[in-house]
């Protein structure tokens, strides 16, 4: 039996494809209607979170921040059953995750940080990306059921903490992405484009399948054969800024790029790839 304690968007989908795979599922949630209200579905659900867990070999968690974590697991941990295996799906800290895991074991409780990149559509359709880290016995014994709750489980080897980086790294490229999109239509509004119109050249010239082979450039360190000048990649870098000032529209990430590129120019790199800005990261 599998207790889940977190019933937002995503923990609500994860216990209703459990659920509807034939597996029992007792759920908590700190506003004890969302909780209540997986009901229906099948799940028993209780007001305190110890109660939860009574009986669970398995407990999930998805939260919002290490502290609930934390605070939720603490109180839980009155109804563990000895030898729990508690998987946490909360997006945390590198620092939070290794600490927990220490913690938890020398409770005599085994704890896996899960987290991953789905959204709630992926949690009930067991779809999208789940990433572990961390001690691979621990990992193997778990894969079966984990790898039936997406789309892929991606095991990123011994290092406590690293899945959780990873999911870091990964969010972190989605929200610059997301202001980079916003840089674009802010640019593209300004010489009277519309939205429709960005989206017909994404779909049809989509710059996201380069991301791997751009990231390989970069790790390798290999900025001496251009495919972008970088004095030119900053040429056109300024005539997006001059564009959105003489519209009087502010742009988000270019001007900040725009003042890294300057530093590297400045250091000689001019004629490299213009991806050698990010050079220093590696």
């Amino acid at each position: 039996m599998k207790a889940f304690l977190g019933m937002g968007l995503l923990g609500s989908n994860f216990v209703k494809a459990m659920l509807q795979k034939g597996e029992a599922v007792q759920v908590w949630n700190r506003t004890a209607a969302r909780a209540k209200a997986m009901e229906i579905f099948g799940a028993k659900a209780f007001e305190n979170s110890y109660d939860a867990v009574q009986g669970a070999d398995v407990i999930h968690v998805t939260l919002k921040d290490d502290a609930t974590v934390d605070e939720v697991l603490a109180t839980a941990s009155k109804g563990f059953k000895p030898g729990a295996v508690i998987i946490d799906h909360t997006t945390t800290s590198v620092l939070g995750a290794v600490k927990r895991t220490a913690d938890w074991k020398s409770r005599g409780f085994t704890y896996l940080h899960a987290p991953v990149f789905m959204g709630p559509p992926n949690a009930l359709d067991s779809t999208g990306f789940m990433l572990v880290s961390g001690e691979q016995s621990v990992i193997e014994k778990h894969t079966p059921a984990l790898a039936a709750m997406t789309g892929k489980l991606l095991n990123f080897g011994a290092e406590e903490g690293k899945a959780a980086g990873l999911k870091l790294s990964g969010n972190l490229f989605l929200l610059s992405l997301t202001a980079g999109l916003a840089d674009s239509l802010a640019l593209a509004k300004v010489h009277g484009i519309s939205s429709s119109d960005l989206l017909t050249l994404f779909n049809n010239w989509n710059p996201g399948v380069g991301v791997p082979a751009r990231l390989k450039k970069i790790t390798e360190g290999n900025f001496n054969e251009p495919s972008w000048e970088l004095n030119m990649a900053r040429k056109d870098a300024g005539l997006m800024m001059d564009a959105a000032s003489q519209a009087s529209t502010t742009l988000t990430v270019i001007p900040a790029i725009a003042t890294v590129m300057d530093q590297w120019i400045a250091k000689g790199h001019g004629s490299d790839d213009w991806s050698v800005i990010a050079k220093d990261s590696l």
